[in-house]
């Protein structure tokens, strides 16, 4: 019989985390290190380092933290329950005595969850929650318990004398015991026996009932004076009551339990709370149509509305604040330009920042600008463009909802300054965006059964908060998804889903919202996670494959391409110096449009006007007046009205008759007559000009100051170049250096790949038969987790050996950067110094220098 099972045959169970780990296969082994992918950075040498960093307080603080609502009371009540405790106990703790068939149903899926998890180990009858947990989840004063019950008898009279022990014995009529163990023995055994318990309870005063009912679901702790009244009296000398503390009384455990009926948790939630559709049934749930013509809608208004913001930084945007981010002047500046909320102007800021498409310059004078993949974004076709926008803001950690708030120092956050990443936020994207595509198509969700449901799935410890970072993550997604386009009317459209990657919503018998339960026509007791699967509640994650997501931003451009108004060619001119846009313009004629008028009015036509400060903007990026006329007969569909014609051709005599140069500066005009002109008007005194010749004027102003202080006197001057010639000015002129768009900051280590998980699992069990395999080592043998240690001689002579006998060596090894390990090699040839070998542990040949080898053992013959 091996000393692995037990005389009937049967596995023996487990003594430690490690040999439960040891008997997982290797899926099993993979699925831990997926769901927590911590204990893989970097990869443990065997599985005894594995258990205990899966031990360790901040990974199992994390591994907490990522459970639902339900497998995290299923571990509360195991840190209630005894240790070990078996299934039964867990169970009657969960549903009560009077059992409850829906806790009875999801409870195995949660146990086997835990132990997926490495958070419980060990066997139905004998569950072990590991240690830390067990000290995270347990009662104290200091951190009391979510199931909201307080010590055992035992730990609450762990310091009281024998004899006051012996008297609560006799008050509560049991016998008298011989020492103080045997006493709350006994204490807790009446405490635990529901008749016993009830015919005592059933002596105790109307008042003494009522105080048990306010402890009885926590917090467990109370005040009592120093000459308690005769009720709490009552309560104490039987032991429903025990002093912890001068003037401190805590309720026991076990009585908490009976008069919760057995019960750890007030509410227990096996079941996820669905995704509720919005308002009265049915009055949200529409039309698929409708949702993605208003989406796209809110699409195309999305395009617009990042184009003008980078529009109207063409000429270099706002200064960069000296510790980064935008002002809030500038914020509220271009709130305005937008014609936007300050909060939604951040949005489109952190946007573009983080689609790349804006950056600050680096120069001295630093500026935020738009960035030459900017140029290349214009180009192309406007899915593209959105579906661009929409995965770098799926995909982003920045998170504009924060602007405007405070930090952990009391510094104000800044929109594209530090401080806005939070690690959460993609996942917290993703799965909203997920709960709305698990309703039927064309259906708004409730907001708040949407955040029930993510309380539910990532439940905070401690106190909850309605308004914790989760919770405004999921309300600003819904907000942010509305004003991007991938939601209309509230529900989620067609080609979002494409985006996200969600299959198309089928018909089904089940409410919506409520995946079904893994696993249901297995046993009770053995009923556990699937391999490899998610835990319940777990968010899916996006596709980790660049082209999987390309593929995904693909897939939803080609279907929000046919909801897109097709680009015009034309624009209608009128006789007030106005020409109407009856819906968005091809790129070309939209480029010319832009800096030969100005935007009056936008909506579903934009109306454009002319003024002689746009023609002149025209006239000087190059255009002559004889191409604006053309341009404008080319796409327009009524006639052009004479006092259009007069104005370009009225801006155009005038344009460059003055010349502005570097001398610092000068003017220069062969019309002496107006330079006289301008020398008399007193409004040109601040630029301090004096005559050097008939036709120039020299200023003591640099040549853009002086250029806009002549267009403020009405003229229409030119800037030229040393040469003389007249220097062409373009809107687009300013541009960043190439600049890469701000990679997300991750949630704590990347979830492996498959490739990973097999290397990883594979030289784990390498290690651990590098650490566990028998050996033939002479006296005593080393510690667990020691190396060998033999001298010289004998190791040189023992791998010798093993070379003739083609038999396996377990040996010490220090690499050179000073990290020892445990190996199981198969020597082929030693020479030089060093052994040739087949590492079992590499699953390699590698080479050893021998002065690195600390020791060796032969392996037993078994």
């Amino acid at each position: 019989m091996s000393s692995d099972e037990k005389p009937d045959g049967r596995p023996a169970a487990p003594r430690s985390l490690a040999e439960a780990l040891r008997a997982r296969d290797d899926a099993s082994l993979a699925a831990l290190l997926r769901a927590r992918p911590d204990l893989v950075t970097p990869v443990p040498t065997d599985l005894t380092q594995l258990a205990t960093r899966a031990g360790t307080r901040a990974s199992v603080v994390r591994a907490l933290e990522r459970l639902d609502r339900f497998a995290l009371q299923t571990a509360e009540a195991l840190a209630v329950a005894g240790d070990p405790a078996s299934y039964d106990e867990l169970l009657g703790l969960m549903a009560g005595d009077d059992g409850d068939a829906a806790v009875a149903a999801a409870l195995p899926h949660a146990v086997g969850t835990l132990r997926e998890q490495a958070l419980v180990w060990g066997g139905d009858d004998r569950l072990r929650l590991v240690r830390t947990a067990r000290e995270l989840l347990s009662p104290s004063p200091q951190h009391p318990s979510p199931t909201g019950l307080g010590p055992t008898v035992q730990e609450a009279t762990a310091g009281m004398s024998p004899g006051r022990i012996q008297e609560l014995v006799a008050a509560a009529g049991l016998a008298s015991t011989h020492d103080a163990v045997s006493a709350a023995a006994a204490l807790t055994a009446l405490f635990t026996d529901r008749e016993r318990m009830a015919k005592l309870l059933g002596q105790a005063p109307p008042e003494a009932r009522e105080v048990l009912s306010r402890l009885v679901w926590g917090p467990p702790y109370g005040q009592v004076t120093a000459d308690p009244a005769a009720h709490l009296r009552w309560l104490l000398d039987r032991g429903l009551l025990l002093p912890t503390a001068p003037g401190t009384v805590v309720l026991p455990r076990e009585v908490a339990l009976h008069l919760r009926g057995g019960r750890a948790h007030r509410e227990t939630e096996p079941v996820p709370p669905p995704v509720e559709p919005a308002g009265p049934t049915g009055t949200r749930q529409g039309s698929p149509q409708v949702v993605d013509a208003t989406a796209a809608g809110q699409a195309y208004t999305a395009l617009a509305t990042v184009e003008e913001l980078l529009k109207g930084w063409d000429e270099g945007g706002p200064a960069v604040l000296r510790a980064g981010g935008l002002s809030v002047r500038d914020l509220k500046r271009t709130a305005v330009a937008l014609d936007v909320s300050e909060p939604v102007a951040a949005f489109w800021v952190e946007l573009a920042y983080a689609a790349g498409l804006l950056a600050s310059d680096g120069e001295a004078d630093e500026r935020y600008a738009a960035t030459p993949a900017h140029d290349e974004w214009r180009e192309r076709p406007a899915a593209d463009r959105w579906a661009e926008l929409a995965g770098a803001w799926l995909a982003a950690t920045r998170t504009a909802g924060l602007v405007g708030g405070r930090d952990a120092k009391d510094r104000t956050l800044a929109a594209l300054g530090p401080g806005l990443d939070r690690s959460v936020a993609p996942e917290v994207r993703r799965r909203v965006l997920a709960l709305l595509a698990a309703l039927p198509a064309g259906t708004s969700p409730d907001p708040g059964s949407v955040l029930a449901r993510l309380r539910w799935e990532r439940p905070l410890r401690g106190p909850q908060q309605e308004d914790d970072l989760r919770s405004r993550l999921a309300r600003w997604t819904l907000q942010e998804a509305e004003l991007l386009g991938v939601t209309g009317r509230g529900a989620l459209s067609s080609h979002g889903r494409a985006l996200l990657g969600a299959p198309e919503p089928q018909a089904t018998g089940g409410t919506p919202g409520i995946p079904d339960t893994p696993g249901d026509k297995l046993p009770v007791h053995h009923r556990t996670a699937p391999a490899g699967a998610p835990a319940a509640g777990s968010v899916p994650p996006g596709p980790a494959d660049p082209q999987a997501r390309a593929a995904a931003r693909a897939a939803a451009a080609r279907l929000l391409a046919p909801l897109l108004p097709e680009p015009l060619d034309h624009v209608l001119l009128q006789a007030d110096l106005t020409a109407v846009a009856p819906g968005p313009l091809q790129r070309p004629l939209a480029d010319v449009l832009d800096v030969l008028a100005d935007v009056e009015s936008k909506g579903g036509a934009t109306v454009y006007r002319f003024t002689p400060a746009s023609v002149r903007r025209a006239l000087d990026a190059g255009r002559s007046a004889s191409d604006l006329h053309a341009f404008l007969a080319a796409h327009s569909r009524t006639p052009v009205p004479q006092p259009l014609a007069y104005l370009i051709d009225d801006v155009a005599r005038r344009h460059g008759h003055l010349r502005v140069g570097a001398a610092s500066a000068y003017v220069r005009c062969d019309d002496d007559a107006v330079l006289n002109e301008i020398l008399a008007d007193k409004r040109s005194a601040a630029l301090r000009l004096r005559r050097l010749a008939p036709t120039v004027l020299a200023a003591q102003a640099d040549p853009a100051a002086l250029l806009e202080g002549l267009r403020a006197l009405g003229y229409a001057p030119a800037a030229e170049s040393a040469e003389g010639d007249v220097v062409i000015t373009r809107a687009d002129a300013r541009r960043t250096p190439p600049r890469t768009p701000p990679e997300p900051v991750p949630e704590g280590p990347p979830v492996p790949d498959a490739t990973l998980l097999a290397a990883a699992v594979r030289a784990i069990r390498a290690g651990d038969l590098a650490s566990t395999a028998p050996r033939k080592t002479p006296g005593t043998p080393p510690a667990p987790g020691e190396l060998p240690r033999t001298s010289p001689a004998e190791t040189l002579a023992t791998v010798q050996a093993a070379v003739l006998t083609g038999e396996a060596l377990w040996i010490g090894y220090v690499n050179a950067d000073g990290a020892a390990s445990q190996r199981v090699i198969a020597p082929v040839r030693v020479e030089g110094g060093f052994v040739t070998a087949y590492d079992h542990t590499a699953d390699e040949v590698r080479t050893y220098p021998l002065h690195r080898i600390t020791g060796v053992a032969e392996l037993a013959d078994d």
